[in-house]
């Protein structure tokens, strides 16, 4: 009898051997999932300023103005693309504006002298920043006809009035203020280097220097080429 016993005995100690190596082994395969991240909340910190609805006749550079910035803080503030022009009802924000101004268009003769104008009335073929082949369009290339006036798109003295090379018969005015217009591609010019002129004078005549007659028009400020559709109207 005590031999049946402790053979039982082993028997019961094998026992439990077997079933604590299946919970170890158990153990050791057990896949546990990571504890999901804890997302954290990120504040979006609102933009300083006020919103500007565009009416007719408005202009970046004349919005800009009204509002004492910088025609390039609205441009970064609003993310408006190199060939893009404001239009009417578009909001747009302007940085650090604390209210909404009114911005009164006086149609009396040159009333707004300081606004600029279009040289000429036409498609546009090619837009600010624009490839063509290697080179970059620092301006805008606006269709015309041959003979076509092309007029001042503001007041100022004409700095240059010759042929240069890749523009053609050239018109350059320096409105006085850090800003110069160009007007390239023409065949004939009407102004002379020195001439004082006014928004609207007749500058030159737009001819075909291509098979497609155009007038290349910038406006820079200072050295730097800025796009026109920002500035007129």
């Amino acid at each position: 009898m005590p031999a049946i016993k402790d053979m039982r005995y082993i028997h019961f100690k094998l026992l439990i051997f077997v079933l604590a190596l299946g919970f170890m082994a158990g153990c050791a395969t057990t896949e546990y999932k990571p504890l999901p991240e804890i997302s954290k909340k990120v504040e979006v910190k609102k933009p300083e300023g006020i919103y500007h609805r565009v009416q007719k006749g408005q202009t970046l550079w004349r919005i800009a103005k009204a509002y004492g910035v910088a025609v390039e803080d609205i441009i970064a503030a609003n993310n408006i693309p190199n060939a893009a022009a404001i239009e009417v009802g578009q909001l747009l924000l302007i940085p650090g504006a604390k209210q909404v101004k009114e911005l009164v268009i006086d149609h009396t003769p040159d009333a707004n002298k300081d606004e600029f104008s279009w040289p000429v009335k036409g498609k546009i073929l090619s837009y600010f920043n624009d490839r063509h082949g290697e080179g970059i369009n620092k301006g805008i290339d606006i269709e015309t006809n041959d003979g076509e006036i092309v007029r001042a798109s503001r007041e100022g003295q004409v700095v240059l009035a010759d042929y240069m090379s890749g523009y053609n018969q050239t018109v350059m005015i320096d409105h006085g203020d850090g800003f110069i217009s160009v007007y390239a591609q023409n065949r004939k010019l009407l102004v002379k280097l020195g001439d004082h002129v006014y928004k609207g004078d007749p500058i030159a005549e737009a001819g075909s220097v291509t098979k497609r007659s155009f007038l290349h028009f910038e406006i820079r400020r200072g050295k730097a080429a800025t796009n026109p559709l920002f500035y007129l109207p």
